[in-house]
């Protein structure tokens, strides 16, 4: 792809999003890869200095910590835009990727870098994310775990329709994730489409 791209992998959680930006990042040239999971130790510093329970899904985290993950993984996003051509944020933008404001102003600031968006939806079954993050035992995943029907209730696995434009194929891609032999059918389309022509 010789055109600048932001890249964004999302889904919601345990649906592979870190194995697939470290396998593309991996195959792709020219590509800066970027994880908002990165931040997680910053964030629970912030838990730790205001005396809160490390929990990802409470309130304390929605109101003090999680819009200003997102903000500081974009200004590092933007500011990568200006030495390399590709760059992939893996982050599940869970509201962002629904809010046709958010993605607006997202795309009007990529233009000022003559570049575009594209994101790269992994669509996987909600069992399979179920098992995968029993089968992590990652800490951020507890409360989740701990009350699966009341979260799975809270997150949506929709195809994110509003994504698509008509001038660009590129806007929305589906990555299915929900067996090995769909991931790779589906691997070897996006290393097609992001390698250098």
């Amino acid at each position: 792809m010789k055109e600048k791209r932001m890249i964004i992998v999302t889904s919601p959680p345990a649906c592979g999003k870190t194995r697939l930006s470290k396998k593309l990042a991996t195959e792709i040239k020219h590509i800066v890869y970027l994880d908002k999971d990165t931040l997680i130790p910053l964030s629970k510093q912030v838990f730790a200095v205001a005396g809160q329970p490390y929990n990802r899904s409470s309130e304390f985290f929605e109101k003090e910590i999680r819009d200003y993950e997102y903000e500081v993984i974009m200004d590092l996003a933007f500011e990568a835009l200006k030495y390399e051509k590709l760059v992939m944020v893996n982050a599940p933008f869970t509201r962002e990727i629904r809010d046709d404001e958010y993605i607006a102003s997202l795309r009007e600031k990529l233009a000022e870098y003559d570049a575009k968006l594209s994101v790269i939806w992994i669509v996987t079954d909600p069992e399979v994310c179920h098992q995968r993050m029993i089968d992590r035992a990652s800490d951020r995943d507890t409360w989740k775990l701990e009350h699966w029907d009341q979260y799975l209730s809270s997150v949506n696995f929709n195809i994110p329709e509003n994504l698509r434009t008509p001038d660009d194929e590129y806007a929305l891609i589906l990555y299915h994730n929900s067996t090995d032999e769909m991931a790779a059918e589906d691997f070897a389309k996006l290393l097609s489409i992001f390698e250098e022509e």
